[in-house]
């Protein structure tokens, strides 16, 4: 059984930084993309970056690119989301996720964490 769970979420400021752990357990991961999502209040779940599990392969959304950074310590087993220069348009909860394809949509990860809350003040 897969398991994602994630950390670090928080209260910040705007401009502040926070990081977030995902640490993944129940199988390999040699093979899999891990991903991380957001969803505000009444919005849909957005992609916001993914790397392959060599570390080989990263890609952000347009509206993190340059602030967030995505990577991953195979030896843990852990992908983090490096979050600097917060705006309180990141607001949300972060979601991490697994799943077979590079992809960016929602519906090709196949494993999700619960989620943890970022919330960035003005």
């Amino acid at each position: 059984q897969v398991q994602l769970v994630e950390s670090g979420g928080g209260l910040v400021q705007a401009g502040g930084s926070l990081r977030l752990s995902c640490a993944a357990s129940g199988r390999t991961f040699s093979s899999y993309v891990m991903g991380w999502f957001r969803q505000a209040p009444g919005k849909e779940r957005d992609f916001v970056a993914r790397i392959n599990w060599s570390g080989a392969s990263t890609y952000y959304a347009d509206s993190v690119k340059g602030r967030f950074t995505i990577s991953r310590d195979t030896a843990k087993n852990t992908v983090y989301l490096q979050m600097n220069s917060l705006k309180p348009e990141d607001t949300a909860v972060y979601y991490c996720a697994i799943g077979r394809r590079v992809a960016t949509a929602p519906t090709f990860y196949d494993y999700w964490g619960q989620g943890t809350q970022v919330t960035v003040s003005s």
